[in-house]
């Protein structure tokens, strides 16, 4: 069972740029919910997966994560326990968003390769 977390509140620009930003926002959201995207994992397997990553930030940011309702995280009545977490079906819909700015730091790394001082 999932204990249900107040989402935090966002600055709200109008438009919901400074919205997604703040929720996707941090060094790594966006890698956590990729692996989560892959396939579930426990908190052991992130950390192995996330190299440079302290378990202090990565318990944070699953936090934060679950409380904006882009993760989920399972606890399993086992000794010991066993948590899991997973992409929720509304994290999922970032992907398209996350790509598109993906694909626009791609061109913008050639542009820069090319003519550094056109930033």
């Amino acid at each position: 069972m999932s204990v249900l977390l107040k989402m935090k509140p966002h600055r709200n620009d109008g438009c919901g740029w400074s919205t997604a930003l703040a929720v996707i926002g941090g060094k790594w959201k966006t890698d956590i919910l990729w692996e989560l995207h892959l396939g579930r994992r426990r908190f052991g397997e992130l950390k192995r997966l996330l190299p440079g990553i302290s378990e202090r930030i990565l318990a944070l940011q699953l936090r934060e994560m679950e409380a904006d309702g882009l993760i989920r995280r399972e606890v399993f009545a086992e000794v010991p326990p066993r948590v899991e977490y997973s992409v929720t079906e509304f994290g999922l819909t970032l992907n398209d968003a996350v790509t598109a700015m993906s694909h626009w730091g791609k061109a913008y790394e050639a542009r820069q390769a090319v003519t550094p001082s056109a930033a």
